[in-house]
Protein backbone atom coordinates (compact mmCIF):
# COMPACT_ATOMS: atom_id res chain seq x y z
CA UNK A 1 0.00 0.00 0.00
CA UNK A 2 1.39 3.43 -0.98
CA UNK A 3 2.01 6.26 1.55
CA UNK A 4 -0.64 8.33 -0.23
CA UNK A 5 -3.31 5.66 0.40
CA UNK A 6 -2.21 5.33 4.03
CA UNK A 7 -2.62 9.09 4.52
CA UNK A 8 -6.05 9.01 2.88
CA UNK A 9 -7.29 6.20 5.15
CA UNK A 10 -5.83 7.90 8.24
CA UNK A 11 -7.63 11.15 7.42
CA UNK A 12 -10.91 9.28 6.83
CA UNK A 13 -10.63 7.50 10.19
CA UNK A 14 -10.05 10.78 11.99
CA UNK A 15 -13.19 12.18 10.38
CA UNK A 16 -15.16 9.16 11.55
CA UNK A 17 -13.87 9.50 15.14
CA UNK A 18 -14.46 13.25 15.34
CA UNK A 19 -18.14 12.95 14.44
CA UNK A 20 -20.67 10.79 16.14
CA UNK A 21 -22.08 9.66 12.83
CA UNK A 22 -25.54 9.94 14.14
CA UNK A 23 -26.65 11.39 10.87
CA UNK A 24 -27.55 8.67 8.34
CA UNK A 25 -26.50 10.92 5.47
CA UNK A 26 -23.04 11.19 6.93
CA UNK A 27 -22.91 7.40 7.23
CA UNK A 28 -23.76 6.99 3.56
CA UNK A 29 -21.06 9.48 2.56
CA UNK A 30 -18.43 7.68 4.62
CA UNK A 31 -19.48 4.30 3.22
CA UNK A 32 -19.13 5.57 -0.34
CA UNK A 33 -15.73 7.02 0.53
CA UNK A 34 -14.58 3.66 1.93
CA UNK A 35 -15.75 1.87 -1.22
CA UNK A 36 -13.91 4.44 -3.35
CA UNK A 37 -10.67 3.98 -1.38
CA UNK A 38 -10.91 0.19 -1.55
CA UNK A 39 -11.48 0.39 -5.31
CA UNK A 40 -8.30 2.44 -5.66
CA UNK A 41 -6.37 -0.11 -3.60
CA UNK A 42 -7.67 -3.04 -5.66
CA UNK A 43 -6.98 -1.25 -8.94
CA UNK A 44 -3.43 -0.46 -7.90
CA UNK A 45 -2.81 -4.04 -6.77
CA UNK A 46 -4.19 -5.36 -10.07
CA UNK A 47 -1.86 -3.14 -12.05
CA UNK A 48 1.09 -4.38 -10.03
CA UNK A 49 0.14 -8.04 -10.61
CA UNK A 50 -0.54 -7.54 -14.34
CA UNK A 51 2.58 -5.55 -15.12
CA UNK A 52 4.66 -7.43 -17.72
CA UNK A 53 8.16 -8.63 -16.79
CA UNK A 54 10.95 -6.31 -17.92
CA UNK A 55 13.09 -6.69 -21.02
CA UNK A 56 16.30 -8.68 -20.53
CA UNK A 57 19.30 -6.74 -19.20
CA UNK A 58 21.87 -5.33 -21.58
CA UNK A 59 24.29 -2.51 -22.28
CA UNK A 60 23.19 1.12 -22.51
CA UNK A 61 22.46 2.19 -26.06
CA UNK A 62 22.14 5.50 -27.88
CA UNK A 63 18.78 6.47 -29.38
CA UNK A 64 18.49 5.33 -33.02
CA UNK A 65 22.18 4.38 -33.24
CA UNK A 66 22.02 1.58 -30.68
CA UNK A 67 25.03 -0.04 -29.02
CA UNK A 68 27.92 1.44 -30.99
CA UNK A 69 30.73 -0.83 -29.72
CA UNK A 70 28.83 -3.83 -31.12
CA UNK A 71 28.33 -2.19 -34.50
CA UNK A 72 32.00 -1.20 -34.74
CA UNK A 73 33.51 -4.57 -33.98
CA UNK A 74 33.56 -7.81 -35.98
CA UNK A 75 33.56 -11.36 -34.63
CA UNK A 76 29.99 -11.02 -33.35
CA UNK A 77 29.94 -14.65 -32.11
CA UNK A 78 32.88 -13.94 -29.80
CA UNK A 79 31.51 -10.61 -28.60
CA UNK A 80 28.05 -12.00 -27.79
CA UNK A 81 29.63 -14.83 -25.78
CA UNK A 82 31.77 -12.31 -23.87
CA UNK A 83 28.74 -10.10 -23.18
CA UNK A 84 26.84 -13.09 -21.75
CA UNK A 85 29.43 -13.26 -18.97
CA UNK A 86 28.50 -9.69 -18.02
CA UNK A 87 24.75 -9.55 -18.59
CA UNK A 88 23.71 -13.16 -18.06
CA UNK A 89 22.36 -16.07 -20.14
CA UNK A 90 19.78 -13.87 -21.88
CA UNK A 91 20.41 -10.23 -22.71
CA UNK A 92 19.37 -7.53 -25.14
CA UNK A 93 21.42 -5.29 -27.39
CA UNK A 94 20.12 -2.55 -29.64
CA UNK A 95 21.67 -2.42 -33.10
CA UNK A 96 20.30 0.75 -34.59
CA UNK A 97 16.53 0.61 -34.04
CA UNK A 98 16.49 -3.20 -34.10
CA UNK A 99 16.26 -5.05 -30.79
CA UNK A 100 18.35 -8.24 -30.60
CA UNK A 101 17.92 -10.79 -27.81
CA UNK A 102 20.81 -13.23 -27.31
CA UNK A 103 20.03 -16.66 -25.85
CA UNK A 104 23.13 -18.39 -24.50
CA UNK A 105 22.05 -21.62 -22.72
CA UNK A 106 20.35 -24.88 -23.81
CA UNK A 107 17.60 -24.34 -21.24
CA UNK A 108 16.63 -20.98 -22.73
CA UNK A 109 17.07 -22.33 -26.27
CA UNK A 110 14.46 -24.97 -25.38
CA UNK A 111 11.96 -22.23 -24.51
CA UNK A 112 12.57 -20.64 -27.91
CA UNK A 113 12.57 -23.64 -30.26
CA UNK A 114 10.17 -25.96 -28.42
CA UNK A 115 8.02 -24.26 -25.79
CA UNK A 116 7.42 -21.25 -28.07
CA UNK A 117 8.42 -22.85 -31.35
CA UNK A 118 5.50 -21.42 -33.31
CA UNK A 119 6.19 -17.87 -32.10
CA UNK A 120 9.87 -18.04 -33.04
CA UNK A 121 9.44 -19.73 -36.43
CA UNK A 122 9.96 -16.47 -38.35
CA UNK A 123 13.19 -15.21 -39.89
CA UNK A 124 14.70 -11.76 -40.18
CA UNK A 125 16.04 -11.42 -43.74
CA UNK A 126 18.81 -8.85 -44.31
CA UNK A 127 18.07 -6.59 -47.25
CA UNK A 128 20.65 -8.34 -49.49
CA UNK A 129 19.19 -11.78 -48.70
CA UNK A 130 15.70 -10.54 -49.54
CA UNK A 131 16.90 -9.24 -52.92
CA UNK A 132 18.68 -12.51 -53.66
CA UNK A 133 15.70 -14.74 -52.89
CA UNK A 134 12.98 -13.03 -54.91
CA UNK A 135 11.74 -11.03 -51.95
CA UNK A 136 12.23 -13.84 -49.42
CA UNK A 137 10.09 -16.38 -51.31
CA UNK A 138 12.39 -19.24 -50.38
CA UNK A 139 12.79 -21.72 -47.51
CA UNK A 140 15.81 -20.19 -45.77
CA UNK A 141 14.68 -16.57 -45.32
CA UNK A 142 10.89 -16.63 -45.55
CA UNK A 143 8.71 -16.12 -42.47
CA UNK A 144 6.51 -18.92 -41.14
CA UNK A 145 3.77 -18.46 -43.73
CA UNK A 146 1.57 -20.98 -45.59
CA UNK A 147 3.85 -20.50 -48.62
CA UNK A 148 6.94 -21.24 -46.56
CA UNK A 149 5.38 -24.38 -45.08
CA UNK A 150 4.39 -25.48 -48.58
CA UNK A 151 7.89 -25.00 -49.98
CA UNK A 152 9.61 -26.62 -47.01
CA UNK A 153 7.31 -29.64 -47.25
CA UNK A 154 8.05 -29.83 -50.96
CA UNK A 155 11.80 -29.64 -50.38
CA UNK A 156 11.86 -32.20 -47.56
CA UNK A 157 9.35 -34.76 -48.85
CA UNK A 158 9.71 -34.49 -52.61
CA UNK A 159 13.30 -33.39 -53.16
CA UNK A 160 15.36 -34.52 -50.15
CA UNK A 161 13.46 -37.71 -49.35
CA UNK A 162 15.40 -40.90 -48.57
CA UNK A 163 14.15 -42.37 -51.85
CA UNK A 164 15.51 -39.51 -53.95
CA UNK A 165 18.79 -39.33 -52.03
CA UNK A 166 19.29 -43.03 -52.58
CA UNK A 167 18.50 -42.66 -56.28
CA UNK A 168 21.28 -40.06 -56.61
CA UNK A 169 23.93 -42.21 -54.93
CA UNK A 170 25.70 -42.85 -58.26
CA UNK A 171 26.13 -39.08 -58.79
CA UNK A 172 27.98 -38.72 -55.51
CA UNK A 173 30.14 -41.77 -56.23
CA UNK A 174 31.07 -40.56 -59.73
CA UNK A 175 32.05 -37.07 -58.58
CA UNK A 176 34.07 -38.27 -55.59
CA UNK A 177 35.93 -40.82 -57.73
CA UNK A 178 36.62 -38.12 -60.35
CA UNK A 179 38.03 -35.87 -57.63
CA UNK A 180 40.29 -38.59 -56.20
CA UNK A 181 41.65 -39.14 -59.71
CA UNK A 182 42.32 -35.40 -60.17
CA UNK A 183 44.01 -35.06 -56.77
CA UNK A 184 46.19 -38.10 -57.55
CA UNK A 185 47.53 -36.27 -60.60
CA UNK A 186 48.51 -33.32 -58.38
CA UNK A 187 50.27 -35.34 -55.64
CA UNK A 188 53.31 -33.58 -54.26
CA UNK A 189 51.95 -30.14 -55.11
CA UNK A 190 49.83 -27.78 -53.02
CA UNK A 191 46.06 -27.98 -53.57
CA UNK A 192 43.23 -25.80 -52.26
CA UNK A 193 40.92 -28.04 -50.24
CA UNK A 194 38.15 -25.43 -50.22
CA UNK A 195 38.04 -25.47 -54.03
CA UNK A 196 38.17 -29.27 -54.14
CA UNK A 197 35.25 -29.66 -51.72
CA UNK A 198 33.17 -26.94 -53.41
CA UNK A 199 33.52 -28.44 -56.88
CA UNK A 200 32.46 -31.88 -55.64
CA UNK A 201 29.41 -30.42 -53.89
CA UNK A 202 28.46 -28.21 -56.84
CA UNK A 203 28.84 -31.00 -59.40
CA UNK A 204 26.82 -33.45 -57.31
CA UNK A 205 24.03 -30.95 -56.69
CA UNK A 206 23.78 -29.86 -60.32
CA UNK A 207 23.47 -33.50 -61.37
CA UNK A 208 20.84 -34.14 -58.70
CA UNK A 209 18.88 -31.01 -59.56
CA UNK A 210 19.09 -30.77 -63.34
CA UNK A 211 21.03 -33.81 -64.59
CA UNK A 212 19.04 -34.03 -67.83
CA UNK A 213 19.46 -30.37 -68.85
CA UNK A 214 21.66 -29.35 -71.76
CA UNK A 215 22.49 -25.86 -70.39
CA UNK A 216 24.42 -26.08 -67.12
CA UNK A 217 27.08 -23.78 -65.62
CA UNK A 218 30.60 -24.98 -65.00
CA UNK A 219 31.62 -25.63 -61.41
CA UNK A 220 34.14 -22.76 -61.52
CA UNK A 221 31.56 -20.32 -62.92
CA UNK A 222 29.00 -21.33 -60.31
CA UNK A 223 31.52 -21.08 -57.48
CA UNK A 224 32.31 -17.49 -58.41
CA UNK A 225 28.62 -16.52 -58.46
CA UNK A 226 27.81 -18.26 -55.15
CA UNK A 227 30.87 -16.88 -53.35
CA UNK A 228 30.05 -13.32 -54.41
CA UNK A 229 26.39 -13.61 -53.37
CA UNK A 230 27.33 -15.02 -49.94
CA UNK A 231 29.87 -12.25 -49.45
CA UNK A 232 27.25 -9.58 -50.21
CA UNK A 233 24.58 -11.19 -48.00
CA UNK A 234 27.03 -11.45 -45.11
CA UNK A 235 28.03 -7.81 -45.38
CA UNK A 236 26.17 -5.60 -42.82
CA UNK A 237 24.05 -2.80 -44.23
CA UNK A 238 22.69 0.30 -42.50
CA UNK A 239 19.07 -0.59 -43.32
CA UNK A 240 19.40 -3.98 -41.62
CA UNK A 241 19.62 -2.02 -38.36
CA UNK A 242 17.73 1.18 -39.24
CA UNK A 243 15.03 0.18 -41.77
CA UNK A 244 14.06 3.81 -42.39
CA UNK A 245 17.42 4.36 -44.11
CA UNK A 246 16.94 1.61 -46.70
CA UNK A 247 17.32 4.18 -49.48
CA UNK A 248 20.96 4.65 -48.45
CA UNK A 249 21.70 0.95 -49.02
CA UNK A 250 19.58 0.05 -51.99
CA UNK A 251 21.64 1.80 -54.61
CA UNK A 252 24.92 0.30 -53.42
CA UNK A 253 23.51 -3.20 -52.82
CA UNK A 254 21.69 -3.24 -56.13
CA UNK A 255 24.88 -2.17 -57.86
CA UNK A 256 26.87 -4.98 -56.20
CA UNK A 257 24.35 -7.77 -56.18
CA UNK A 258 22.18 -7.17 -59.26
CA UNK A 259 24.84 -8.56 -61.59
CA UNK A 260 25.21 -11.73 -59.49
CA UNK A 261 21.45 -12.16 -59.09
CA UNK A 262 21.00 -11.74 -62.82
CA UNK A 263 23.68 -14.36 -63.45
CA UNK A 264 21.99 -16.81 -61.10
CA UNK A 265 18.53 -16.02 -62.44
CA UNK A 266 19.79 -16.39 -66.00
CA UNK A 267 21.20 -19.83 -65.19
CA UNK A 268 18.00 -21.02 -63.52
CA UNK A 269 15.64 -19.49 -66.10
CA UNK A 270 17.56 -21.05 -68.98
CA UNK A 271 17.57 -24.47 -67.34
CA UNK A 272 13.85 -24.35 -66.48
CA UNK A 273 12.87 -23.13 -69.97
CA UNK A 274 15.06 -25.76 -71.59
CA UNK A 275 13.44 -28.50 -69.53
CA UNK A 276 9.88 -27.28 -70.20
CA UNK A 277 10.63 -27.27 -73.94
CA UNK A 278 12.19 -30.72 -73.76
CA UNK A 279 9.20 -32.13 -71.85
CA UNK A 280 6.81 -30.68 -74.43
CA UNK A 281 8.75 -32.21 -77.32
CA UNK A 282 8.79 -35.61 -75.61
CA UNK A 283 5.04 -35.52 -75.10
CA UNK A 284 4.51 -34.64 -78.75
CA UNK A 285 6.74 -37.28 -80.34
CA UNK A 286 6.74 -40.19 -77.89
CA UNK A 287 3.64 -42.31 -78.18
CA UNK A 288 3.22 -45.17 -75.76
CA UNK A 289 6.53 -44.45 -74.06
CA UNK A 290 6.52 -44.81 -70.28
CA UNK A 291 7.90 -41.49 -69.04
CA UNK A 292 7.22 -42.47 -65.47
CA UNK A 293 9.92 -45.13 -65.73
CA UNK A 294 12.56 -42.52 -66.59
CA UNK A 295 14.98 -41.39 -63.92
CA UNK A 296 13.80 -38.01 -62.64
CA UNK A 297 16.02 -35.27 -61.32
CA UNK A 298 14.81 -32.70 -58.78
CA UNK A 299 13.87 -30.15 -61.42
CA UNK A 300 11.62 -32.66 -63.18
CA UNK A 301 9.90 -33.48 -59.88
CA UNK A 302 9.27 -29.78 -59.24
CA UNK A 303 7.93 -29.11 -62.73
CA UNK A 304 5.57 -32.07 -62.55
CA UNK A 305 4.22 -30.79 -59.24
CA UNK A 306 3.76 -27.37 -60.84
CA UNK A 307 1.82 -28.93 -63.76
CA UNK A 308 -0.51 -30.69 -61.30
CA UNK A 309 -1.71 -27.41 -59.77
CA UNK A 310 -5.18 -27.89 -61.27
CA UNK A 311 -5.66 -30.76 -58.84
CA UNK A 312 -7.19 -29.47 -55.58
CA UNK A 313 -5.01 -31.87 -53.57
CA UNK A 314 -1.71 -30.73 -55.12
CA UNK A 315 0.56 -27.84 -54.19
CA UNK A 316 0.38 -24.70 -56.31
CA UNK A 317 3.93 -23.56 -57.15
CA UNK A 318 5.33 -21.14 -59.72
CA UNK A 319 8.58 -20.77 -61.63
CA UNK A 320 9.64 -18.17 -59.04
CA UNK A 321 9.06 -20.72 -56.27
CA UNK A 322 11.17 -23.23 -58.19
CA UNK A 323 14.00 -20.72 -58.70
CA UNK A 324 13.88 -19.76 -55.01
CA UNK A 325 14.19 -23.44 -54.05
CA UNK A 326 17.07 -23.93 -56.50
CA UNK A 327 18.79 -20.90 -54.95
CA UNK A 328 18.53 -22.46 -51.48
CA UNK A 329 19.73 -25.88 -52.64
CA UNK A 330 22.68 -24.63 -54.65
CA UNK A 331 23.92 -21.85 -52.35
CA UNK A 332 23.31 -23.40 -48.92
CA UNK A 333 24.07 -26.91 -50.15
CA UNK A 334 27.49 -26.04 -51.55
CA UNK A 335 29.02 -23.49 -49.21
CA UNK A 336 27.86 -24.99 -45.91
CA UNK A 337 29.34 -28.44 -46.54
CA UNK A 338 32.44 -26.96 -48.17
CA UNK A 339 33.19 -24.89 -45.08
CA UNK A 340 32.66 -27.85 -42.76
CA UNK A 341 34.93 -30.13 -44.82
CA UNK A 342 37.67 -27.49 -44.78
CA UNK A 343 37.41 -26.97 -41.00
CA UNK A 344 37.42 -30.74 -40.35
CA UNK A 345 40.47 -31.38 -42.54
CA UNK A 346 42.30 -28.53 -40.80
CA UNK A 347 41.51 -29.90 -37.32
CA UNK A 348 42.51 -33.45 -38.28
CA UNK A 349 45.77 -32.31 -39.87
CA UNK A 350 46.70 -30.29 -36.79
CA UNK A 351 46.10 -33.28 -34.49
CA UNK A 352 48.27 -36.08 -35.89
CA UNK A 353 47.07 -38.69 -33.40
CA UNK A 354 43.47 -38.05 -34.50
CA UNK A 355 44.41 -38.37 -38.17
CA UNK A 356 46.09 -41.69 -37.41
CA UNK A 357 42.99 -42.96 -35.61
CA UNK A 358 40.65 -41.80 -38.40
CA UNK A 359 42.78 -43.53 -41.01
CA UNK A 360 43.10 -46.70 -38.93
CA UNK A 361 39.31 -46.86 -38.76
CA UNK A 362 39.11 -46.40 -42.53
CA UNK A 363 41.65 -49.17 -43.08
CA UNK A 364 39.66 -51.48 -40.80
CA UNK A 365 36.21 -50.69 -42.26
CA UNK A 366 37.05 -50.02 -45.92
CA UNK A 367 40.28 -51.96 -46.34
CA UNK A 368 43.61 -50.92 -47.93
CA UNK A 369 42.65 -52.46 -51.29
CA UNK A 370 39.24 -50.88 -51.58
CA UNK A 371 37.65 -47.48 -52.13
CA UNK A 372 35.19 -45.80 -49.80
CA UNK A 373 31.51 -46.40 -50.54
CA UNK A 374 28.48 -44.78 -48.94
CA UNK A 375 27.63 -48.14 -47.39
CA UNK A 376 30.73 -47.72 -45.18
CA UNK A 377 29.57 -44.41 -43.70
CA UNK A 378 27.35 -45.74 -40.84
CA UNK A 379 30.30 -47.78 -39.56
CA UNK A 380 32.75 -44.86 -39.41
CA UNK A 381 31.99 -43.92 -35.82
CA UNK A 382 35.23 -42.12 -35.04
CA UNK A 383 35.10 -40.02 -38.21
CA UNK A 384 31.51 -39.11 -37.35
CA UNK A 385 32.63 -38.06 -33.86
CA UNK A 386 35.46 -36.00 -35.39
CA UNK A 387 33.03 -34.15 -37.67
CA UNK A 388 30.75 -33.41 -34.72
CA UNK A 389 33.65 -32.18 -32.61
CA UNK A 390 34.64 -29.86 -35.47
CA UNK A 391 31.09 -28.50 -35.63
CA UNK A 392 31.11 -28.01 -31.88
CA UNK A 393 34.16 -25.75 -32.02
CA UNK A 394 33.48 -24.23 -35.44
CA UNK A 395 29.73 -24.31 -36.06
CA UNK A 396 29.01 -23.14 -39.60
CA UNK A 397 25.88 -21.42 -38.27
CA UNK A 398 27.38 -19.89 -35.12
CA UNK A 399 24.54 -17.41 -34.45
CA UNK A 400 21.11 -18.75 -35.42
CA UNK A 401 18.52 -15.96 -35.93
CA UNK A 402 14.78 -16.16 -35.24
CA UNK A 403 12.13 -13.44 -35.17
CA UNK A 404 9.19 -13.33 -32.77
CA UNK A 405 5.69 -13.17 -34.29
CA UNK A 406 4.15 -12.05 -30.99
CA UNK A 407 5.21 -10.89 -27.53
CA UNK A 408 5.99 -13.68 -25.07
CA UNK A 409 8.04 -14.51 -21.97
CA UNK A 410 11.41 -16.31 -22.14
CA UNK A 411 13.58 -16.83 -19.08
CA UNK A 412 11.30 -14.57 -17.04
CA UNK A 413 11.79 -11.62 -19.41
CA UNK A 414 9.50 -10.04 -21.98
CA UNK A 415 10.47 -10.73 -25.59
CA UNK A 416 8.65 -8.15 -27.73
CA UNK A 417 6.97 -8.95 -31.03
CA UNK A 418 9.24 -8.40 -34.03
CA UNK A 419 12.57 -8.50 -32.21
CA UNK A 420 15.39 -10.76 -33.42
CA UNK A 421 16.34 -13.65 -31.15
CA UNK A 422 19.82 -15.10 -31.60
CA UNK A 423 20.60 -18.67 -30.50
CA UNK A 424 24.30 -18.47 -29.65
CA UNK A 425 25.42 -21.91 -30.82
CA UNK A 426 29.09 -20.87 -30.69
CA UNK A 427 28.81 -19.89 -27.02
CA UNK A 428 26.72 -22.92 -25.99
CA UNK A 429 29.19 -25.28 -27.69
CA UNK A 430 32.09 -23.78 -25.70
CA UNK A 431 30.40 -23.41 -22.32
CA UNK A 432 32.33 -25.31 -19.58
CA UNK A 433 29.04 -25.99 -17.77
CA UNK A 434 28.09 -28.40 -20.54
CA UNK A 435 31.45 -29.48 -22.01
CA UNK A 436 34.51 -30.77 -20.17
CA UNK A 437 37.61 -28.81 -21.25
CA UNK A 438 35.55 -27.14 -23.98
CA UNK A 439 38.46 -25.64 -25.91
CA UNK A 440 40.17 -29.02 -26.39
CA UNK A 441 39.59 -30.85 -29.68
CA UNK A 442 38.47 -34.26 -28.42
CA UNK A 443 36.24 -36.37 -30.73
CA UNK A 444 35.92 -39.07 -28.08
CA UNK A 445 33.44 -36.92 -26.15
CA UNK A 446 30.90 -37.81 -28.88
CA UNK A 447 31.50 -41.56 -28.56
CA UNK A 448 30.34 -41.81 -24.94
CA UNK A 449 26.74 -40.70 -25.41
CA UNK A 450 23.68 -42.58 -26.58
CA UNK A 451 19.94 -42.66 -26.00
CA UNK A 452 18.50 -39.41 -24.62
CA UNK A 453 21.97 -37.84 -24.40
CA UNK A 454 22.88 -38.62 -27.99
CA UNK A 455 24.23 -35.75 -30.06
CA UNK A 456 22.95 -35.62 -33.63
CA UNK A 457 22.61 -33.01 -36.35
CA UNK A 458 18.86 -32.57 -35.79
CA UNK A 459 19.13 -30.44 -32.67
CA UNK A 460 17.48 -32.99 -30.37
CA UNK A 461 20.10 -32.30 -27.69
CA UNK A 462 20.14 -28.52 -27.34
CA UNK A 463 23.71 -28.49 -26.07
CA UNK A 464 24.70 -29.22 -29.69
CA UNK A 465 22.84 -27.25 -32.37
CA UNK A 466 25.18 -26.75 -35.36
CA UNK A 467 22.25 -26.74 -37.83
CA UNK A 468 19.62 -25.26 -35.53
CA UNK A 469 16.62 -27.06 -34.03
CA UNK A 470 12.86 -27.17 -34.22
CA UNK A 471 10.80 -25.71 -37.06
CA UNK A 472 13.74 -23.87 -38.63
CA UNK A 473 16.16 -26.79 -38.56
CA UNK A 474 18.24 -26.79 -41.76
CA UNK A 475 16.24 -29.06 -44.14
CA UNK A 476 19.37 -30.15 -46.01
CA UNK A 477 20.87 -32.03 -43.05
CA UNK A 478 20.33 -35.56 -44.52
CA UNK A 479 22.15 -34.69 -47.75
CA UNK A 480 24.88 -32.71 -45.98
CA UNK A 481 25.50 -35.62 -43.60
CA UNK A 482 26.00 -38.03 -46.50
CA UNK A 483 28.14 -35.70 -48.55
CA UNK A 484 30.51 -34.38 -45.89
CA UNK A 485 31.28 -37.81 -44.44
CA UNK A 486 31.72 -39.44 -47.86
CA UNK A 487 34.06 -36.73 -49.15
CA UNK A 488 36.17 -36.61 -45.97
CA UNK A 489 36.41 -40.41 -45.76
CA UNK A 490 37.52 -40.62 -49.40
CA UNK A 491 40.16 -37.88 -49.11
CA UNK A 492 41.58 -39.29 -45.86
CA UNK A 493 41.53 -42.92 -47.01
CA UNK A 494 43.19 -42.21 -50.36
CA UNK A 495 45.86 -39.71 -49.31
CA UNK A 496 48.21 -38.57 -46.60
CA UNK A 497 48.01 -34.82 -46.07
CA UNK A 498 50.58 -32.26 -44.93
CA UNK A 499 51.05 -28.50 -44.97
CA UNK A 500 53.48 -26.89 -47.43
CA UNK A 501 56.96 -26.45 -46.00
CA UNK A 502 57.19 -23.47 -43.67
CA UNK A 503 53.39 -23.09 -43.37
CA UNK A 504 51.53 -23.21 -40.04
CA UNK A 505 47.86 -23.88 -39.30
CA UNK A 506 45.65 -20.79 -39.21
CA UNK A 507 42.32 -21.21 -37.43
CA UNK A 508 41.18 -17.59 -37.57
CA UNK A 509 37.65 -17.21 -38.87
CA UNK A 510 35.55 -14.68 -40.68
CA UNK A 511 31.98 -14.01 -39.59
CA UNK A 512 29.19 -13.39 -42.09
CA UNK A 513 26.14 -15.49 -42.88
CA UNK A 514 28.34 -18.47 -42.00
CA UNK A 515 31.49 -18.95 -39.94
CA UNK A 516 34.28 -19.66 -42.43
CA UNK A 517 38.04 -20.07 -42.31
CA UNK A 518 39.66 -16.74 -42.97
CA UNK A 519 42.56 -18.36 -44.82
CA UNK A 520 41.87 -21.24 -47.26
CA UNK A 521 43.38 -24.60 -46.33
CA UNK A 522 46.25 -25.38 -48.69
CA UNK A 523 47.70 -28.89 -48.31
CA UNK A 524 49.94 -31.38 -50.11
CA UNK A 525 48.53 -34.88 -50.80
CA UNK A 526 50.62 -38.04 -51.11
CA UNK A 527 49.67 -41.61 -52.01
CA UNK A 528 48.38 -43.74 -49.13
CA UNK A 529 46.90 -46.84 -50.79
CA UNK A 530 49.24 -49.47 -52.27
CA UNK A 531 47.15 -50.20 -55.37
CA UNK A 532 47.54 -47.47 -58.00
CA UNK A 533 44.45 -48.73 -59.84
CA UNK A 534 42.29 -47.42 -56.98
CA UNK A 535 43.17 -43.90 -58.12
CA UNK A 536 42.17 -44.46 -61.75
Amino acid sequence: MTPQLNNHLSWLWQVLMSNNMKDEISLVVVTISLIFVLAIILSYSSKLSNRAPPLPPGPRSLPILGYLPFLRRGQAHVQITDMARTYGPIFKVWMGTKLYIAVNTPELAKEVVRDHGEIFANRFAPIAASLTTYGGQDVVWSDNTPTWRKLRKLLVHEVLSNKNLEASRSFRRDEVRKTIKNVYRKMGTAVNLNEIAFLIEANVLTRMVWENSSDSPSGVEFRMVVSKILEIIGRPNVSDFIPGLAWLDLQGIERDITREIKNLDRIFTSIIDDRIKSNSEKRDVAVGHDHEAEKKDFLQILLEIKDQKADATSMDITNVDIKALLTDIMIAGTDTSTSLIEWTMAMIMQNHNIMVRVQEELTQIVGPNNIVEESHIPKLKYLDATIKETLRLHPVFSLIPRSSSQTCIVGGYTIPKGCIVILNAWGIHRDPRYWHNPLDFNPERFLAHDGMNKYDFKGNNLKFIPFGSGRRLCPGVPLAEKMQTYILASLLHSFEWSLPKGEEHDFSDTFGIMLKKRKPLIAIPSQRLPNVNLYM
